[in-house]
């Protein structure tokens, strides 16, 4: 069994005095539904599951319900055995999206207080603009990722004393051991090959088959595909989503890697803001991870967004490594010289970045250069650059100097991620191993300026 982070989060807000109800929401295929089964059934003598996407597809039961009347017979119908009062009884909605007048509904829940509720789904971002009736202030909306990197250290048998260990030395700025160093480094490139999806990461445990690992993560792909289909058909228009999905690895490759609007039906003269829908799905839904362009950074850096420019990451760096290298782990395990890991060492910081909670962008300025990502500090009102290096000469940052020598920008530090052991700081830029970046959390920002 996978431990979670977000396994105490949903139990404290579970056994909490708070009657509001908590959706869980996030891509498909990252465990949400697993996660929510195994704490209901631990907390609850009664646990009742509604998964409306399997109900349209079969008996249509709850599809046309609107009054609470109404919902309270069918769920009676279906459960009845099952319910007692709201102390001891959990209805969990399960792809809550997929019938959004339960999302305008979940006040009405709340307010009646005849069981305790909770419920998941996947771009409820879109489900929600079209809802006509937002249920504010009474749900608690609460994002769930893959397993990242320290979830994985944990799945590979690495105890608590060893990862805080590891905090510990990335705030100290104290070096790991040569052969720790090269523990950690071996675990983060099986982690580039694996990923975080809970049926990716379950497979290589009982497995150690790159082939079975690289057959689960090719599913989960033709799956988002086909959700991508499904929401094309129901919308009435012919979108590009599954074609702009499918370009994300492509525009990986490229130096610039951002996705540019000529190249998604191949047509000089389309606009960026033609798109808008399809960019919108991909992220919402989670498959996506969106970091957009600032090219005169101020803080706090949403005000400063290039509408136009967009970097989009796939949201598991296992499916990336899946599209560029299928069964051939050589790359990442053997550090080939002659293959170049930026586009994945880029992704997973990207992902790693996400899953903490960070709101993401990168400096694009056609003078100065491109710096692959800016955060806000919201303690100190200062923003954050990380450069992500995958070769030997992570020194070499001119378009990052530049950025720092800019007097208007008031830019107190910058880190830059690379391969090697060394935590060291010249002038205005940390240097930390590649590693270091799940200790880089959203809470504990403002403590690295002041480190470093």
């Amino acid at each position: 069994m996978l431990y979670r982070k977000i396994s105490a989060e949903i139990e404290s807000h579970l056994t909490s005095a708070s009657d509001k109800i908590l959706v869980v929401e996030g891509a498909r295929q990252i465990g949400k539904s697993f996660i929510i089964r195994q704490i209901g059934q631990k907390l609850f003598a009664n646990y009742v599951e509604i998964n409306f996407a399997k109900d349209d597809e079969t008996e249509g039961l709850f599809r046309d319900i609107r009054g609470l009347d109404e919902f309270y017979m069918t769920l009676s119908m279906v459960a009845g055995g099952q319910l007692g009062i709201k102390s001891d009884t959990l209805v969990f909605l399960d792809e809550i999206q997929h019938y959004p007048q339960y999302l305008t509904m979940l006040k009405f829940l709340r307010q009646d207080g005849r069981f305790t509720y909770i419920a998941s789904g996947s771009l409820l971002g879109i489900a929600l603009q079209n809802t006509s009736s937002i249920p504010i202030g009474s749900i608690i909306r609460k994002q769930m990722y893959q397993l990242d990197f320290e979830e994985w250290l944990i799945a590979e048998g690495w105890g608590k004393d060893a990862i805080s260990y590891v905090r510990d030395c990335y705030k100290r700025k104290v070096l790991l051991s040569e052969a720790q160093h090269n523990n950690l480094m071996g675990e983060f490139k099986k982690y580039l090959l694996v990923g975080g999806m809970p049926d990716a990461v379950n497979t290589y445990l009982e497995t150690h088959n790159i082939v079975r690992v690289r057959e689960v993560q090719e599913a989960i792909r033709s799956l988002y595909k086909e959700d991508a289909a499904k929401y094309e058909r129901d919308s009435g228009k012919k979108l590009l989503i599954r074609r702009i999905y499918d370009m994300i690895v492509s525009q990986m490759e490229n130096k610039k890697k951002r996705i540019v609007a000529k190249d998604i039906r191949d047509k000089k003269g389309d606009r960026f803001e033609w798109f808008a829908e399809e960019f919108e799905y991909l992220v919402s839904s989670g498959i996506a991870i969106d970091v957009h362009a600032i090219s005169n950074p101020k803080y706090p850096l949403s005000e400063s967004v290039h509408k136009n420019l967009l970097k989009l990451y796939m949201n598991d760096v296992g499916l990336l490594t899946n599209r560029l290298y299928e069964y051939n782990i050589t790359p990442i395990m053997k550090d080939e010289r002659s293959v170049k890991l930026g586009a994945v060492y880029e992704s997973v910081v990207a992902q790693e970045l996400r899953a903490h909670g960070f709101e993401m962008f990168y400096y694009d300025n056609q003078k100065r250069g491109e710096v692959d990502f800016l955060l806000n500090d919201t303690m100190d009102m200062a923003i954050l650059p990380v450069e992500v290096k995958s070769g030997k000469d992570y020194t070499t940052h001119r378009a990052l100097d530049r950025f720092l020598e800019n007097e208007e920008y008031d830019i107190p530090s910058a880190i830059v991620l690379d391969n090697n052991r060394e935590v060291r700081t010249e002038g205005k830029v940390t240097y930390m191993p590649i590693y270091y970046i799940m200790c880089i959390e959203h809470r504990d920002i403002s403590e690295i300026n002041c480190l470093f």
